[in-house]
């Protein structure tokens, strides 16, 4: 029996510029399966079958690696859901220190205990983006994040986590330049500047990756109130 999962996998990865060996991409798949299963008592999916989970979870988080250097580095997953982009990235780059950040306690305490089983590991935490920051503000190397907002959005609840020097990497679908030229007064006023913005396409959908470097720090005013960033937005 072929496996469908870990041969889509190999496959894509030479495309991300991207080499893992067997037990790497065999946890990539092994993590990816756990979710499904799990995904029968839990919300965490709505894609369930082997060849769009190992391009659209598995190979769309790991752009991430493809964009910047996560060797030795520290790495923040805001809003991290079901574990993507953070869980695959901690797969592949096992000297990355990667957290996990959700409110949704259910997801995490599903992740505080597959992971281990798994020897996959990170930190979990459970809380809201623009709380736990007061915590550990500008001391992660990056922060990244998928499907959680639109940039402008999302730039305010990730930028304060990052040390001046380090990036903010948000994974965004075919929307990824239109909410860039949005987000142009946030990028601004939280100390970020462009550097990339890298197109990758699986199963024909263009998915976009947007790179952002932190130049000066994210001033103390900023996270605001979740309501107040979605009412107003930067």
């Amino acid at each position: 029996m072929t496996d469908v999962m870990l041969q889509v996998l190999g496959a894509g990865l030479p495309e991300l510029g991207l080499s893992l060996d067997a037990a790497v991409q065999e946890k990539l798949c092994a993590f990816a399966r756990a979710m499904v299963k799990q995904n029968e008592v839990m919300n965490l999916t709505g894609i369930t079958e082997d060849a769009p989970v190992a391009k659209l979870h598995l190979l769309d988080s790991l752009t991430v690696a493809a964009c910047v250097e996560l060797t030795g580095k520290s790495l923040i997953d805001v809003g991290c859901g079901a574990g993507f982009p953070g869980v695959p990235l901690a797969i592949a780059c096992p000297d990355t220190r990667v957290t996990l950040l959700d409110s949704l306690g259910k997801r995490m305490k599903w992740l505080e205990e597959v992971l281990p089983s798994l020897g996959i590991s990170t930190k979990c935490v459970t809380a809201r983006a623009e709380e736990f920051v007061s915590t550990c503000r500008e001391s992660y190397d990056v922060a990244t994040s998928r499907a959680v907002a639109r940039l402008n959005i999302l730039l305010e609840l990730t930028a304060p986590y990052v040390k001046v020097g380090g990036f903010v990497v948000a994974l965004k679908g075919s929307a990824a330049k239109e909410e860039l030229a949005e987000a142009k007064n946030a990028i601004k006023k939280l100390g970020l500047s462009l550097v990339e913005v890298k197109e990758f396409t699986f199963d024909g959908a263009s998915h976009g990756v947007i790179v952002l470097k932190k130049v000066a720090p994210t001033p103390p005013a900023y996270p605001r109130r979740f309501a107040k960033i979605k009412q107003n937005p930067l």
